[in-house]
């Protein structure tokens, strides 16, 4: 049947194609009489095309300008969102629904409880001799068999993705971008990088609708509706402290953006900064926030740090759900600017994690020379083939 589907794709997208992309077709509606608009564009002679969205029946039109500048507020964590989904999120969905080690572990102890009985029975007169290497011949080369397969499936159980390795990925990449930009932009698209149907391809995955009003006779994005499908399971990892958002903050008198995640246990947060240190010298600190003046107490500009991500270090959701409290203590994960990448080869800060799996390490907050192994965050390419 997927089959089916997909030649019919072809033939349907061979039958009527656009010849121009718009990013929000049927995403938007007329803030009058509520119909979906419909999209036209002009094409000058330098080849530069400008799109506009209308509603004949109320004699709206607009430039898709308006609806951009809106997007652009945050459409770099939109695409950093994205890249998320398909580096971890996906490659853990897979490995829910698809347990190769597990099953042929479970297999493979069945095949070997099988050639026991086969002994027992030899032993017990049951078999001849023939019939007894016959039989054993076919249960070792199932067991041979499996065990070839479990081998294959190597590559693909180290990426035994958990959701405080996205938190951690995230802070590496963060500080990459700071340490290793010239790295970072080479490895990452941004969304200027994307084609017109690569915007549209992204636009049409995560947004429900595009809410629009009307100022007077202009035209004003209202607000953008994302599919619940997609905001859901990420507010989800953020409650429980396994992703971060990203929001406005005063340094000095200067206005700025800090990475923020929620309340996650001493242990393991400790566990997350010492893993990080295994690439860079992080520093932590704390710092006291002012509930009713909204606002920290901290410089970070004076010695040329970069804070990598604030968390509350108590579940202030449970504890003060009306806000009542007057302070919240919150931890700071942070990057002096004469620390350097500490491990031998670049590629690894982009193609692994550190490894959380030595457990002779005491995790704390103070910094504390450690070696650990790490692990990749991405399938090999010839598993990627298998699957596909």
């Amino acid at each position: 049947m997927w089959s089916d589907c997909q030649v019919q794709k072809k033939k349907n997208s061979r039958s009527y194609q656009r010849t121009l992309t718009y990013l929000y077709l049927q995403k938007l509606r007329c803030p009058k009489c509520n119909r979906i608009l419909g999209g036209k564009a002009t094409t000058k002679k330098s080849g530069k095309s400008y799109f506009y969205y209308y509603c004949n029946d109320c004699k709206i039109e607009f430039k898709e300008k308006i609806i951009n500048d809106y997007f652009n507020q945050f459409i770099s964590e939109l695409v950093e969102y994205d890249s998320v989904v398909n580096q971890f999120f996906l490659p853990m969905i897979k490995q829910k629904f698809d347990e190769p080690r597990e099953q042929l572990e479970k297999e493979i102890k069945e095949q070997n409880n099988k050639l026991e009985r086969i002994k027992k029975a030899y032993i017990n007169g049951v078999f001849e001799l023939k019939e007894y290497n016959e039989e054993k011949k076919i249960v070792e080369n199932a067991i041979s068999e499996l065990e070839s397969k479990l081998e294959t499936t190597d590559c693909t159980e180290e990426l035994k993705f958990t959701p405080k390795d996205i938190l951690l990925k995230r802070d590496i990449d963060f500080i990459n971008k700071i340490k290793l930009d010239k790295e970072y932009q080479e490895r990452n698209k941004t969304w200027k990088d994307y084609t017109r149907q690569e915007q549209a391809k992204l636009i049409m995955k995560y947004v429900d609708d595009i809410e629009l009003d009307l100022v007077g006779n202009e035209v004003v994005v209202k607000q953008i509706n994302f599919r619940e499908s997609i905001c859901k399971p990420c507010q989800e990892l953020f409650d429980k402290g396994y992703i971060d958002t990203t929001k406005p903050a005063i340094f000095g008198n200067v206005l700025g953006n800090v990475r923020f995640s929620n309340y996650l246990s001493e242990e393991e947060f400790g566990e997350i900064i010492m893993r990080l240190r295994q690439y860079y010298d992080v520093g932590y600190t704390e710092a006291t926030y002012y509930v009713d003046k909204q606002v920290f107490y901290f410089n970070f500009t004076e010695d040329n740090s970069a804070i990598v991500r604030v968390f509350p270090l108590k579940d202030y959701y449970k504890l003060d759900p009306d806000n009542k409290m007057k302070t919240y203590e919150f931890g700071i994960i942070y990057i002096r600017e004469e620390d350097k990448f500490q491990m031998k080869e670049i590629d690894t800060a982009f193609d692994y994690i550190p490894d959380e799996s030595n457990d002779s390490i005491i995790y704390t907050k103070e910094t504390t020379p450690i070696s650990v192994g790490v692990k990749p965050v991405r399938f090999c390419e010839e598993n990627e083939e298998e699957a596909n």
